[in-house]
């Protein structure tokens, strides 16, 4: 089980952590929301949780709690220019389905 993240993602998260003045990582988590029933949900970490298991991927370190890692399992993460936005993008090989407005997405 893993998640990981690509080099462009990575230098995001490094850049991230270094303006807030540091912080040990990356977390990702999962929770109900939306239409399609869940939500991703990032937040930079200043320590890892009880619950938390850490993925080490293009020199940054990924934390995932134990309930949400069946849902993001295989997961990418990846940085992202679409136009005049530009953000993270999940790549994820368990969703079945995505809300019209992209914002939940169903396992």
């Amino acid at each position: 089980m893993s998640v990981t993240v690509t080099p462009k993602a990575a230098n995001q998260i490094r850049k991230a952590l270094l303006k807030r003045g540091g912080g040990v990582g990356l977390r990702v988590a999962v929770k109900t929301s939306g239409c399609s029933g869940y939500a991703y949900a990032l937040e930079f970490a200043d320590e890892p949780a009880a619950e938390d298991l850490a993925f080490e991927s293009e020199g940054v370190r990924v934390l995932v709690d134990a309930r949400s890692l069946p849902m993001v399992d295989g997961t990418q993460l990846d940085w992202v220019r679409e136009g005049l936005n530009e953000g993270f993008k999940f790549h994820n090989p368990r969703e079945k389905d995505r809300c019209g407005c992209g914002e939940s997405f169903r396992v």
